[in-house]
Formats: C-alpha cells, sequence, structure tokens
C-alpha cells in the first residue's frame, strides 16, 4: 500500500494535478470537517461506489487516522490503480494548519458523540444500581437493548435525536470555525 504526506498532498492539489480525494468516514465525520474537494464515500459503500471514482492521474483515500483509509485500499486495490494513503488522515492535514471544509458546528462525529452517550448511561445505571438503588441496572440493560437493535437494523435512535442537537445542525454560510473555516 502507498501512501502520501498532507505536505505532498497538499502541493499536488495547490499545482492543480489530477488527483481525487475520496473521504471514507462516515457522514457525520466528513461533515464536521474535510479536506476542500474531498468526496464523502463511507468504508461501507467503498466497493459498491467504484463508479464514483473518476480517472484521474491518482486517487487518494482518507480518513481521520489513516486507518480507515489503508482498509479501503486493501478492499479495492486490485480494481483500481493509482491508490495512496493519506499518513495520519485528516489529522494530519490539520495540524499543517491546512484549511478543511466544515459544514456542523462539532468537531465529534455523531457516532463518537452516541458511544459517549451510551457509555456514560450504562456506567451511571451501574453505579447507581450498585450503590443507590438496584432498579437503575434496567438503564444499562435498556441502553444494552437500544445499542442491539442499532446494530442489528441500523437504526440508532440516539443517533437520530443527537443529530437534531444544536451542535449538529448545519453551520450557515457567514460563520467562521477559525483555522477550520473554508479558505479556498
Amino acid at each position: 500500500m502507498n501512501s502520501i504526506t498532507a505536505e505532498e498532498l497538499a502541493n499536488r492539489l495547490k499545482e492543480g494535478e489530477r488527483t481525487q480525494v475520496i473521504d471514507v468516514r462516515d457522514p457525520s465525520e466528513f461533515a464536521a470537517g474535510h479536506i476542500p474537494g474531498a468526496v464523502n464515500i463511507p468504508l461501507g459503500e467503498v466497493e459498491s461506489r467504484l463508479e464514483d471514482m473518476t480517472d484521474v492521474d491518482e486517487i487518494v483515500l482518507v480518513c481521520q487516522t489513516g486507518t480507515r483509509a489503508g482498509m479501503a485500499c486493501e478492499r479495492i486495490e486490485d480494481r483500481k490503480k493509482r491508490l495512496l494513503v493519506l499518513e495520519d488522515g485528516t489529522s494530519s492535514w490539520i495540524s499543517g494548519d491546512r484549511s478543511i471544509v466544515a459544514s456542523t458546528q462539532s468537531r465529534w462525529s455523531l457516532d463518537r458523540q452516541v458511544r459517549l452517550g451510551a457509555g456514560m448511561m450504562v456506567l451511571a445505571g451501574t453505579l447507581l444500581s450498585l450503590f443507590a438503588v438496584p432498579g437503575w441496572i434496567y438503564l444499562a440493560v435498556f441502553v444494552g437493548a437500544g445499542l442491539t437493535f442499532a446494530g442489528a437494523t441500523d437504526i440508532c435512535m440516539m443517533g437520530t435525536l443527537l443529530s437534531k442537537a444544536p451542535w449538529n445542525k448545519p453551520v450557515k454560510h457567514s460563520e467562521c470555525l477559525g483555522n477550520e473555516a473554508q479558505k479556498a
């Protein structure tokens, strides 16, 4: 698997080389901040969306740290040539103080917000059942059942509720998010 540094990618994009950037993160992560011009094709859809990958000189696969991009590369390397993986993902892009495009106010993906919320509820229910009222264990059972349902059906009620939270609303075009604002 071949890789490319954030600096090399920035130079190639600046020079106008025919490079397509494919971000394999989930849509909520992509919306929280991505490389300008990147196309969002989540990891689970990469194999079925090969036609969305244009015939360019190179395709650069990107995720937050490079792990999922590497997995995507392994899945499609026999069907797409000239694949590169961005070393250390968008984290390295941002650490180089390069511009990103953000369309939500949250820097946390919806999946991460769900994991934090579910984990806090399970922990609270378990601790309250141990040290206060034993009936609190049903909170942990309820969350466990919800996570099982979400995994089996791909319908996450907590994710749906969190998506309506103010920090997950789209950013107005005139708002600026510091170095994460669209500079280009």
